[in-house]
């Protein structure tokens, strides 16, 4: 029988068990007053094809949320590999988050990082609470991919990068 401990005597326990599951990063950026804001999230993922729904969550202590959740339109870039210090920056409490950064913004304002596998321009559709974190649904309008942009994997609280198949001998 598999031995399981009781979740409130550790919580880093938790935070491990979280960490076994490989994801991938998104930075969820517009402009706010003409400049770029935003945050990183590794907890995306698709939700529904029909609407077209994705979704992301956030941390209820975020400083950055409350500055973009009433905005017009919100980019998602899917952080392509070696996106890993951007990722960091873009994550970062201190300092110019976009200094150095190369992006582009949408029509409608939302901000999209240079070099992901993946850009979303998506509206806000709703945001439903979940113990300490938002769970925030967008409805994606336009997008753009380029699968041949490998995906940054956050993985056991580090930054990995998939591995290329090796290929078989053809004996």
């Amino acid at each position: 029988m598999v031995e399981l401990r009781p979740v409130g005597d550790d919580p880093g326990a938790l935070r491990q068990a979280y960490g076994c599951f490989p994801s991938g990063v998104t930075a969820v950026c517009a402009l706010v007053d003409g400049v770029p804001a935003g945050l990183t999230a590794s907890s995306f993922t698709s939700v529904s094809m029909n609407p077209p729904l994705v979704s992301v969550c956030v941390q209820h202590t975020s400083t950055t949320w409350p500055k973009l959740r009433d905005l017009e339109r919100v980019g998602v870039s899917v952080l392509g590999e070696g996106h890993d210090g951007l990722a960091r920056q873009i994550a970062s409490r201190t300092g110019d988050r976009f200094a150095g950064v190369t992006w582009e913004t949408g029509p409608a304002g939302a901000v999209f990082l240079v070099g992901a596998t993946a850009w979303l321009d998506c509206t806000i559709e709703r945001q439903v609470p979940a113990g300490d974190h938002d769970i925030v649904l967008l409805r994606v309008h336009t997008l753009r991919a380029d699968p041949d942009v490998a995906p940054l994997v956050f993985h056991a609280s580090r930054f990995r990068r998939l591995a290329t198949p090796r290929m078989r001998d053809a004996a």
